[in-house]
């Protein structure tokens, strides 16, 4: 047991000093911390494999320090030291991912107790995740989410540290960044893929019958309840949920859903008794859910209950050389379907790619590769015939390419063109004259 490691969190040195020594002698690797700020620093330099904190501490508390576990070291237990007044708050914590808590003064014996169980269950997380990271290259993990840019690589890690472990996601991304593809791997690379993965679009359902369609009802629940309808969360029983633009979900239906999540047990309209529900819930957004929620337009709690553990796409424009793989995937795998030869890619094709912000994402850019690949676009962005004379002229490319820098530089500086220059390291005047000749207007568009 000599090779599991504490990290000690508490206030009082005291404390700090008699736990090392107890925990030392009975076999344990243990580092101390006097508060949330510290303990942080130390995990982000050498990870534990168990946290111990107390909850009641000056400034940031215990429960901070879990969400922050939770979210940036999953598979970490963390068990927490709690006063008889927050025997409520150590509670509701185990709901969030506490391990265990133990009641001030606690035992020696039972903490020990405790982390060895404990130790166990992070070194089988950890053997869980080396699994994991076999079965992401054989099942093709690369090739479902094709990109090795920086961003798509910290992104792929993230998702791998997620699939590892059955708890709740909420996913960021822009229209067309691939949410479902993120939440289909969410689930099959985690321990419920054997089982159902509903996928629920929250902006396809119509109101009127939202209620019914998530969480069922029962024969004659209602005026023209001639059957039994089975909700999808009933049907995805043992598998994933996947809420995708949770944000247009009704908010009378986020408070039910909001329910479902905490007792995760589900209310079917005509039945007496609620039935138990074992889910994975994945929800995938486009909007800022805090700001909405600011504002009432969504229920802050049931955001901050699915923003434990988050994981955020990044849009194609910041991904680099990524589009230039993407697009030459997706028109060979056009060409292949349709039975054609893949078409070559000229430098003029190339450059184009590199310099449009693609508003659409991937799905943008699946679009204008297929229509590539059966000779319907030239792969100018914007263009969606190939011209009579062929390929555009190096004077065309090279103006789409420069109106594609100067709009994007318009854009990140807010339409101030005078920002907008300095970025670009030209002269005012020099960027007023471009504007005028790409026909280019102020806040970045043509």
């Amino acid at each position: 047991m000599s090779d599991t490691r504490i990290l000690f969190v508490d206030d009082e040195a005291e404390v700090r000093r008699s736990a090392t020594e107890w925990l030392t002698l009975s076999g344990f690797s243990v580092e101390t911390a006097a508060d949330v700020a510290e303990a942080r620093a130390k995990l982000s330099r050498e990870s534990a494999d168990i946290v111990v904190t107390d909850i009641r501490m000056p400034g940031e508390d215990g429960i901070s320090l879990l969400h922050h576990v939770t979210e940036s070291h999953a598979g970490i237990p963390v068990i927490l030291l709690t006063g008889h007044g927050d025997v409520s708050m150590a509670v509701s914590a185990m709901r969030d991912g506490a391990y265990d808590f133990l009641e001030k003064p606690y035992d020696a014996d039972h903490l020990v107790a405790v982390l060895r169980n404990a130790g166990e269950k992070s070194r089988l997380s950890r053997e869980l995740a080396r699994l994991r990271a076999q079965l992401a290259g054989a099942s093709g993990l690369d090739n479902r989410m094709i990109g090795e840019s920086d961003a798509m690589r910290r992104m792929k890690d993230r998702l791998m540290q997620l699939a590892g472990h059955d708890i709740d996601v909420l996913i960021h991304g822009e229209t067309g960044t691939g949410k479902e593809v993120a939440a289909h791997l969410l689930h099959d690379l985690g321990p419920r893929a054997a089982k159902p993965f509903v996928a629920i679009n929250c902006a396809a359902i119509p109101e009127s019958i939202f209620e019914s369609e998530l969480f069922g009802h029962a024969k004659g629940a209602f005026t023209g309840a001639d059957s039994a309808r089975e909700g999808r969360l009933v049907y995805a029983n043992g598998g994933t949920v996947f809420l995708d633009e949770i944000e247009s979900m009704p908010l009378a239906l986020q408070t039910r859903l909001l329910r479902v999540i905490q007792e995760r047990e589900v209310e079917v309209l005509g039945h007496n008794a609620p039935r138990p529900l074992d889910v994975r819930f994945v929800a995938a957004t486009k909007s800022d859910l805090k700001a909405l929620g600011e504002k009432g337009e969504f229920r802050s709690d049931l955001y901050y209950r699915l923003a434990a553990s988050e994981l955020s796409l990044p849009p194609l424009r910041d991904r680099g050389d990524d589009v230039i793989a993407l697009f030459g995937h997706f028109t060979a795998e056009e060409a292949a379907r349709s039975g054609l030869s893949p078409r070559p890619l000229p430098d003029a094709v190339l450059s184009a790619l590199l310099a449009h912000d693609w508003p659409g994402n991937v799905r943008e850019l699946k679009s204008l590769a297929t229509r590539f690949a059966l000779g319907l676009s030239d792969g100018i962005p914007g263009r969606t015939e190939v011209p009579e004379g062929g390929a555009p002229g190096l004077a065309e490319t090279m103006a789409r390419i420069e109106s594609g820098i100067i709009r994007r530089a318009l854009r990140e500086a807010g339409g101030n063109q005078a920002e907008a220059a300095r970025r670009l390291q030209i002269p005012r005047r020099t960027l007023g004259e471009k504007i005028d000749r790409l026909g280019i207007r102020e806040d970045g568009e043509t």
